[in-house]
C-alpha cells in the first residue's frame, strides 16, 4: 500500500481534475466527510478556481452531526451504524440536497488505530456519490495502515468517486 507521500501527491492530481471538469460542465460539488475530517474538502479548495464549483463541505463526525446536518434517519444510524454503506448514501444525498450540489461525495470509516470490531475492522471506509443519475456507493478496507494514511487513502478514494461520477454525468450529457 502506499505511503502517506504517495497518496498527498494523487490527492493534489484528481483534485485538480475534477476542478477542471466540473468547471467545464458548470457541475457544482459538495462533501459530507466523517473520519477524513476536512481532508477532502481541503483538497478541493487547495486548487485555484474551486470557489466556482465547491460551496460546501460538512464534516459531521458525530452521528448527532449525520442527523442535524445532513438529516440521516436516526433509525437507518441505528439500525447499520455510522460506519455502513447505508449511512454513507444518505450522508451522500443529504449533502447534496443540503448544499443544493450537483454532486455528493460522503465518507464515513474507521480510521485507527483503534474503535474496530470483527465485522467493522480498521480501516474499513464506506464511500457514497449522489447525483442527478443516482448515489453509488463504494466500501474499502485499507487495513491498519495507521491513522494518516487511512484518511489520506480514503481522501483519494473519494475524489475519485467523484471524478468517476462526473465522467458519468458528462457522458449522460452528450448522450
Amino acid at each position: 500500500m502506499a505511503g502517506e507521500n504517495e497518496f498527498r501527491n494523487r490527492l493534489d492530481a484528481v483534485a485538480a481534475r475534477i476542478v477542471e471538469k466540473a468547471l467545464a460542465h458548470s457541475l457544482t460539488i459538495a462533501t459530507a466527510e466523517s473520519c477524513t475530517g476536512g481532508v477532502v474538502s481541503a483538497a478541493i479548495t487547495e486548487i485555484a478556481g474551486s470557489s466556482a464549483v465547491f460551496g460546501t463541505g460538512f464534516v459531521t463526525y458525530s452521528n448527532a452531526a449525520k442527523a442535524r446536518l445532513l438529516k440521516v434517519p436516526t433509525d437507518r444510524l441505528e439500525r447499520f451504524g455510522a460506519v455502513s454503506g447505508e449511512v454513507a448514501e444518505a450522508m451522500a444525498e443529504g449533502a447534496r440536497r443540503e448544499a443544493g450540489s450537483d454532486i455528493a461525495v460522503s465518507i464515513t470509516g474507521i480510521a485507527g488505530p483503534g474503535g474496530g470490531s470483527d465485522p467493522k475492522p480498521v480501516g474499513l471506509v464506506h464511500f457514497a456519490c449522489a447525483s442527478k443519475l443516482g448515489t453509488v456507493h463504494v466500501e474499502r478496507r485499507f487495513g491498519p495502515l495507521g491513522r494518516s494514511v487511512v484518511r489520506q487513502a480514503s481522501a483519494a478514494t473519494a475524489l475519485e468517486l467523484i471524478e468517476e461520477t462526473l465522467d458519468r454525468l458528462a457522458q449522460a450529457e452528450a448522450g
